[in-house]
Order: structure tokens, then C-alpha cells, then sequence
């Protein structure tokens, strides 16, 4: 089973790769953190990372009523020169994990280190 090391290593090689971080958005703390921070602490970057899921995950808007284990699979945030990716992590427990990929827009590819990102969440959980 690939550990919390090996997942952000595996992610950090997606071109385009900038920042790769672990987090649990009950507590807003970084697991574990590779790469530059967009902010330039993993701390600050968790944390605001954080407040952008329990937003999406509390509106009624982006989560159906029938569908509360798991009501988000990605967040996905663009701007001017990069991407953010919040791939929420589904586990049998009631888990509070998401793994945020920061991606540079002109090096990388967003459909490709989405579905990358999916395979390493689901290798974090199934082994």
C-alpha cells in the first residue's frame, strides 16, 4: 500500500507539478507537503485549501441531499497561471482527506493530472 510519501511523490510527477499537498479538511492541517507552497508556507496553503472545501462541501448548491458519504469528487480553481486541483479522497471511514495539486498552466495538463490525481487517491486508499 503506497504511503503518504510515495502518493505526493507520484503526483509531483504530473508535468506541470508545483505543489502537492495531503490534507485534512476537518482540522485544516497539511498530512504532508511537497513542492514550493503558492503561498509560500504548506501550512497557510492547507489551510486556506480548507475553507474553499468546507465552503463547497456545507452548500446545498454543489452536494445532493442523497448523496452525503461522498457529495464531491474535485474542486477544480483556475487562474492566471496555474491550476488548483482538490481531489476529495473516499474511504470506508468517514474521512476528512483531499489531495491539492498546484499545476502550472503552461506546463501541465488539466484533464490528464485530474485523472492522475483520481488513480493516486484511490491507490492511497485501496493499496
Amino acid at each position: 500500500m503506497p504511503g503518504i510519501d510515495e502518493c505526493l511523490s507520484a503526483a509531483m510527477a504530473i508535468a506541470g507539478a508545483r505543489a502537492a499537498s495531503l490534507v485534512d479538511w476537518s482540522s485544516g492541517l497539511a498530512l504532508g507537503s511537497l513542492g514550493d507552497s503558492p503561498t509560500g508556507e504548506h501550512e497557510t496553503s492547507a489551510a486556506e485549501a480548507t475553507d474553499l472545501v468546507r465552503a463547497a462541501v456545507e452548500s446545498q448548491t454543489f452536494t445532493a441531499a442523497e448523496d452525503r458519504r461522498a457529495p464531491l469528487e474535485d474542486i477544480i480553481v483556475t487562474a492566471g497561471r496555474s491550476y488548483h486541483l482538490i481531489r476529495f479522497i473516499d474511504t470506508v471511514f468517514d474521512s476528512r482527506l483531499v489531495l491539492h495539486l498546484w499545476l502550472d498552466r503552461g506546463q501541465g495538463n488539466l484533464a490528464a493530472a485530474r485523472f492522475r490525481l483520481q488513480a493516486l487517491a484511490e491507490e492511497l486508499v485501496l493499496g
